[in-house]
C-alpha cells in the first residue's frame, strides 16, 4: 500500500494504523530513510522525530536507513517506510542537487526501480508513506523542480506495485 498526501493531512498515523491492523501481534519494522534527529542541528526536527517513535509499540523494530531496498529484503516480515520524500531528499543530497541533471535523473531512477522491485517483492504487508507535490505553483529554483520530477515519477513506480494507493485529505483516506 502507497499513502500519499499532502503536509500534516494525516499520512503517518493512518500508515501506522494499517500496518498495525495487517501485522496482529506480530512485530513491525519501521523503515526511516530521513536524517538522525539531532538536537543541537535541528531541535524541532528531533522532536518530531521523538513524537513519531513515542507514538509507536514498542516491540517494532526501527530501522533508519537510506538503502530502504535492501531493508526490505532483509525483513520480510510487516514493514512500514516512512517517507519516500525523505528517502528521495537524502539520495538528492548524495548525489548533488547541482549535478547535471541527466545524470542525477538516471541515478535516481535507476534507484527507484531497485525500490519499486523490492516492494513488488516484499512477501509480507507493506506500507509507503510518500508527499504528493506538484498540485501548486512550478517551483521558481531548479532544485524544486527536480524535486517534483523525481518524486513524481517515484510515487508512480510505486503506485504501480503496490495492491492499494490511499491519498490522505484532511485527515481522511480515499481509496484509489
Amino acid at each position: 500500500m502507497v499513502v500519499t498526501g499532502g503536509v500534516r493531512c494525516g499520512k503517518s498515523r493512518y500508515a501506522e494504523a494499517t500496518i498495525r491492523d495487517a501485522a496482529g501481534e506480530a512485530s513491525v519494522t519501521y523503515i526511516t530513510p530521513g536524517y538522525p534527529p539531532d538536537p543541537d542541528v535541528d531541535p524541532e526536527w528531533a522532536a518530531r522525530v521523538a513524537r513519531h517513535r513515542l507514538a509507536r509499540p514498542a516491540h517494532w523494530a526501527t530501522v533508519e536507513t537510506v538503502d530502504v531496498a535492501a531493508a526490505l529484503r532483509e525483513h520480510p516480515g510487516p514493514v512500514l517506510v516512512d517517507c519516500v520524500g525523505t528517502w528521495l531528499t537524502r539520495h538528492l543530497d548524495a548525489v548533488g542537487w547541482d549535478s547535471p541533471r541527466g545524470e542525477v535523473a538516471a541515478r535516481l531512477e535507476h534507484l527507484t526501480a531497485e525500490l519499486a522491485q523490492a516492494v513488488a517483492d516484499h512477501p509480507g504487508p507493506i506500507v509507503l508513506v510518500t508527499n504528493e507535490v506538484g498540485w501548486g505553483l512550478v517551483s521558481e529554483h531548479a532544485s524544486g523542480r527536480l524535486f517534483a520530477d523525481l518524486l513524481g515519477r517515484a510515487n508512480q513506480a510505486l503506485g504501480a506495485v503496490a495492491d492499494e494507493v490511499v491519498l490522505m485529505v484532511a485527515g481522511r483516506p480515499l481509496s484509489l
